[in-house]
């Protein structure tokens, strides 16, 4: 529980600093390096970094469209027929938005009635529980558990009732790197169905799936299209965080509603941005396969030094992230390890227990960032392997 801000709204007490801001903080304080916050440390395409050049010079620095400029909502059209066969009309389904945060708050804030009911999957990236309180909704939770960080579909079941708005879902899923598959996704699709539910999903990891397996947008599912609101942004696919780039789509009914409350949030952003997005989704297949592919490597530089470490674990199929448990190197709680962490060995990660409600699940799990240079990772292990020596 954060200390009370007599001038916080009653529905946000429970929000102070983000866990990434204050880590990040903690990194540049003791020079450690930062395995927390998950932005890589290089930047993303030449060609997209001078396209956003060209964009400025050719003077697009004015408010753009509410929905976004018509060449991006487009190329984003043209992405999701591309990779998944979706048909999307770029005119009345598609809405550009400061990134995927802001296309989460607000799609929470037009679709949830205060006092409606939120399901999602713990642990839950931060902004999840913020914007489900912004809207005044209530957060009902489904537990992944590890080791594959599977659900129990009667628990999910449990969660419904009367007041049940929507689902949200997050496949790739941050933090813990689980990547949905075809039967559970399945199994939330007909639940969503079978009691009118609407579902709000964020794959803004869609390319970053390892070991062969796939991406599936649950909109893809039969009788999901009509009631499902895809999320997703440039940064983790292009390695602009910076920018803020997202989108939404949806039926036309639904990304109305969504585009009501966006506009009185930002209302526009990143005018020459977006003329840069535009060309960055139309790269070559090589271009996403390398991306895949060298950050599953990275992947692997990370977790088998985090193994050799001597904690536990639990191996991403996606994202930028590896969960680990710090019981074996005989620690207890996530939030006191990674507060000292910095001074015994100089790295920085994030405690998975302020992503959970069931803190007692949470608490001894830790998420470590691997979007870095192969070589900063492999600096991170070696420092790392200091605490299974101090440990002996």
């Amino acid at each position: 529980m954060t200390e009370r801000n007599p001038h916080l709204a009653e529905r946000l007490q429970d929000f102070g600093t983000t866990i990434f801001a204050e880590m990040s903080a903690l990194a540049v304080s003791t020079n450690s390096i930062n395995l927390g916050q998950g932005f890589p440390d290089t930047d993303g395409p030449k060609q997209v970094a001078e396209a956003a050049i060209k964009a400025i010079r050719d003077g697009h620095n004015q408010y753009p469209p509410g929905l976004g400029i018509e060449t991006l909502r487009v190329a984003v059209s043209d992405h999701q027929k591309r990779f998944y066969g979706i048909e999307t009309d770029p005119d009345t389904e598609i809405l550009i938005t400061a990134g995927a945060s802001e296309a989460l708050a607000a799609s929470l804030i037009a679709l949830v009635e205060p006092g409606q009911e939120v399901i999602t999957f713990e642990p839950y990236f931060d902004v999840y529980a913020a914007a489900i309180a912004m809207a005044g909704g209530r957060r009902r939770v489904v537990t992944l558990r590890t080791p594959d960080y599977s659900f129990d579909y009667e628990e999910l079941k449990a969660q419904v009732n009367s007041n049940t708005r929507l689902i949200l879902l997050n496949s790739p899923h941050n933090p813990t790197g689980k990547v949905f598959n075809r039967q559970e996704l399945v199994q939330i699709a007909e639940l969503a169905v079978e009691e009118d539910l609407l579902v709000v999903t964020d794959e803004v990891y869609e390319h970053l799936v390892f070991d062969g397996q796939s991406h599936i947008p649950i909109s893809t599912l039969p009788n999901m299209s009509e009631r499902t609101l895809t999320i997703s942004s440039a940064a983790k696919t292009f390695g602009f965080t910076g920018w803020k780039i997202g989108w939404a789509h949806g039926p036309s009914e639904i990304l109305s509603a969504v585009r009501t409350a966006k506009q009185f949030l930002t209302y526009v952003n990143g005018a020459p941005f977006q003329h840069a997005i535009a060309e960055a989704l139309q790269l070559e297949d090589d271009y996403y396969n390398g991306l895949s592919l060298d950050m599953e490597n990275k992947r692997d530089i990370l977790c088998s030094g985090l193994k050799e470490a001597g904690f536990e674990v639990f191996n991403p199929s996606g994202t930028y992230y590896a969960t680990v448990d710090i019981r074996p190197l005989g620690e207890e709680s996530g939030i006191e390890f990674c507060w000292d962490l910095p001074n015994r060995c100089g790295v920085v990660a994030v405690p998975n227990e302020v992503f959970y409600d069931n803190k007692t699940v949470g608490r001894p799990l830790v998420r470590f960032a691997y979007c870095k240079k192969p070589e900063v990772l492999k600096n991170a292990v070696e420092k790392l392997l200091s605490l299974r020596k101090a440990k002996k």
